[in-house]
């Protein structure tokens, strides 16, 4: 860098004093440093990986380049910029519309991510990022509205020193939600495309035998069903309702006898027994419940040997 005009001598002489403090030590790197052009500036780190020039208008920000999802052990699926740092959203914030309330030394503690260069991560929503114009007109990445931040404690690429950070910071998801981990899923019920194990016999206080299925789930017959020709009459809502028994071995206790399975008009197979559909209810919260016994007076939990149990 050149003296600028009107800088006097006595100036330029602090300057190299206070350079020559900087760089006591070595000899070696005293020379070193001597042999380098008039002007130039030390080039930052190789690991570094935002080394560069910045934008007009995003002093200090880092690209973000291509996004990544990253999965955690902690949160699950964690949007981070291309080099692993975890990216944030501040509840604060607003998503419609987009708005930062982050400025100051919150921006400090929390670097915004530039819109610039940032790119949608694989298999992520391309539409889902955009940009949001701050009060010093520099212009803000934004995942589903909400403007993206780095936390300046995160040191290095994996960190989530900022999750939860006062109760209003947390990492961004992919599609733009807080990061959380997704609860373990449920069992799956009988008749939800896959067999749920071998039919057997519980007790009731009140019906005595009846058929479960293998997460112990009550099972029940359909009244306006047929057994020969074997049809199922319970379609579309019905069916969520009353979810197809998916083909299961037979256990102990249920009887032999047209222990078969019908191919639906749906393209799904479901078991019958002594050639009746059978089903679960959406309504049976736990292993034990009866609640569909008697719906609409047409449905029924089934006998070990399939007739219906309590109808009139």
């Amino acid at each position: 860098m050149g003296i600028k005009r009107g800088t006097t001598l006595a100036a330029v002489a602090v300057v190299v004093v206070l350079a020559a403090t900087a760089c006591n030590g070595d000899d070696k790197a005293g020379k070193a440093d001597a042999a380098k052009p008039a002007g130039a500036t030390a080039a930052a780190p190789a690991a570094d990986p935002y080394a560069g020039d910045k934008p007009a208008g995003e002093a200090g920000a880092k690209p973000a380049g291509a996004l990544v999802v990253s999965t955690t052990d902690k949160l699950g699926p964690v949007l981070t910029d291309s080099a692993g740092f975890t990216l944030y959203r501040f509840d604060k914030d607003t998503a419609k519309p987009p708005a930062s309330n982050c400025d100051g030394d919150c921006a400090k503690a929390w670097p915004v991510v530039p819109a610039g260069d940032a790119s949608a991560a694989a298999g992520m929503d391309p539409s889902l990022l955009g940009e949001v114009v701050r009060k010093d007109g520099s212009k803000q990445l934004t995942v589903a509205g909400w403007p993206a931040y780095r936390f300046a404690k995160d040191t290095k690429a994996g960190d989530l020193n900022g999750q939860g950070v006062g109760g209003t910071w947390f990492a961004l998801a992919p599609d733009g939600k807080k990061a959380a981990k997704a609860a373990p899923a449920a069992p799956a019920p009988a008749g939800a495309g896959q067999a749920a194990g071998a039919l057997t016999v519980a007790k009731d206080p009140k019906l005595g035998d009846h058929i479960v299925d293998g997460n112990g789930m009550t099972v029940y017959r359909f009244k306006p069903d047929t057994a020969w020709p074997m049809v199922s009459k319970c379609t579309g809502d019905c069916l969520a309702k009353w979810p197809a028994v998916a083909p299961a071995e037979r256990g102990n206790g249920i009887v032999e006898k047209n222990y078969l399975v019908l191919d639906r008009p749906d393209g799904k197979k479901q078991q019958t027994v002594n050639c009746w559909p059978v089903y679960t209810f959406t309504g049976d919260q736990k292993p034990g419940d009866v609640n569909g016994q008697g719906v609409g007076g047409t449905w029924y939990a089934v006998a070990p040997d399939g007739k219906l149990l309590g109808a009139q």
